[in-house]
């Protein structure tokens, strides 16, 4: 298991490579990438806040969850902060198992726990100013699947 915090950019090749590598005796591996999207128009770039030591055991922790939960051979997350452009990789995700739906339902835990309750912070840079992003209700029902 790997979980990183980082501000800088991360090669999503090269971390898929390496991780589907080191899977050995697992039938599948799957990855997600969050990248920064401008879905109403006008987003210049997306800053994204955290408390270090808070996050790196919140996303440890989550990612222990999943071990227990699932039949996995090894979890990745990686998840960025700082101040990101639209089109930039924000987030990865990586689960590897003997079989391909713990792979996908633990990909899908992972992911709509980092969407909804991952101790990270985000503001979005407009031509019109800065706000905050509020919670969405659709990502606190993704979570509340599980």
């Amino acid at each position: 298991m790997r979980v990183v915090v980082q501000q800088a950019p991360f090669d999503f090749g090269a971390e898929a490579e390496g991780f589907a590598r080191a899977a050995e005796g697992m039938g599948a591996v799957v990855t997600f990438t969050g990248i920064v999207r401008d879905r109403d128009g006008g987003l210049d770039a997306m800053e994204i806040e955290h408390y270090p030591g808070m996050t790196q055991a919140a996303l440890t922790g989550i990612a222990e969850q999943a071990l227990e939960r699932w039949a996995l051979g090894d979890v990745l997350v990686i998840h960025r902060f700082g101040r990101m452009a639209v089109g930039e990789r924000i987030m990865m995700v990586a689960t590897a198992a003997r079989h391909r739906g713990d792979a996908f339902e633990a990909a899908e835990f992972l992911m709509d726990y980092l969407k909804s309750r991952a101790p990270f912070w985000k503001k979005e840079f407009t031509r019109d100013g800065a706000e905050w992003v509020a919670a969405r209700d659709e990502d606190e029902d993704a979570l509340n699947r599980w």
